[in-house]
């Protein structure tokens, strides 16, 4: 086992609607009047194990330990947003109008609703007519570890997968999504790359960037060397914290310049999360884009 404790690209995983139960109910007063409506589901479920990418190859396996919140819900102010753009905010922590709270499942949100803002509006029809399918939320790093399990293939044999397990996060936002599976390859191979980034392995990069040429691209196209391997296994990338401060837009990063997908291939959301993904790690490798 290898635990890291280290603050540095800001990471997204996401909940489909069978597990989110995301539900708009009415609000009471607690003397049996109604006092409006509540968005309420949970955006993270403990102990549940995810594929990030294909664990035989590529990707790992990931769980989120029960606690993994306690410390970030005592200090922080998380907001509630739609797809994970800043421009609509829900909710906030600070505010009193966004609840947020570990249980026996995992983290859970309930969050008012003020149909006086019109995509607040649109959020409730939305989840009423399906569109909204599933939770997600945002978030660093600041303690995980790793471990290597053998586990049985569909033919029969075993193959070795790493495992892992995050220990603590500081949340900086939940999301009512339009797509809460990973919908694209694209988005997987983002999600991995800021993982891996985090870790700081070298030899964990190279192993991966050999059996997939476009995740190899995607940390080449910010300067990250995935074919050098004079440093040797285990040899630590250099580490250097980037911030986004809850709420921050994730519109202000510049696509200008990077090419990441063919038109009409990805969706806003994906594309939002190639960005992160890149701008993250250019800014700990000390790039510039």
């Amino acid at each position: 086992m290898r635990t890291l404790t280290r603050t540095t690209t800001e990471e997204r995983r996401r909940l489909p609607l069978s597990t989110a139960e995301v539900v708009v109910r009415a609000a009471d007063s607690g003397a049996g009047d109604a006092v409006g409506e509540r968005f309420t589901g949970y955006a993270a479920v403990f102990n549940s194990r995810t594929a990030i990418g294909n664990p035989l190859r590529w990707g790992f396996y990931e769980e989120v330990a029960p606690g993994a919140f306690t410390k970030t819900l005592a200090e922080g102010d998380a907001r509630m947003l739609i797809d994970h753009d800043s421009y609509y905010v829900v909710s906030r922590v600070s505010a009193g109008s966004l609840g947020l709270a570990e249980d026996a499942t995992g983290l859970a949100v309930d969050s008012a609703l003020d149909t006086e803002l019109s995509y607040v509006g649109d959020l409730k029809a939305n989840v009423r007519n399906g569109n909204i399918t599933g939770m997600s939320f945002g978030f660093y790093v600041i303690k995980d570890d790793w471990t290597i399990e053998t586990v049985e293939t569909s033919d029969g044999q075993s193959a070795e997968v790493e495992v892992r397990r995050i220990l603590e996060v500081r949340l900086i936002e939940v999301s009512a999504v339009t797509f809460p599976a990973y919908v694209d390859t694209e988005a997987e191979l983002a999600s991995v790359a800021s993982a891996l980034v985090q870790r700081g392995d070298r030899s964990a990069i190279e192993r991966r960037a050999a059996f997939r040429p476009e995740l190899r691209d995607l940390l080449q196209l910010v300067g990250v060397d995935t074919t050098d391997r004079a440093a040797g296994p285990g040899t630590e990338v250099p580490n250097s914290e980037i911030d986004r401060e809850p709420g921050e837009s994730t519109r202000e990063s510049s696509t200008e310049d990077i090419k990441t997908t063919e038109p009409a291939v990805s969706t806003r959301l994906s594309r939002a999360s190639v960005d992160l993904a890149m701008s993250g790690l250019a800014a700990r490798y000390g790039l510039t884009k």
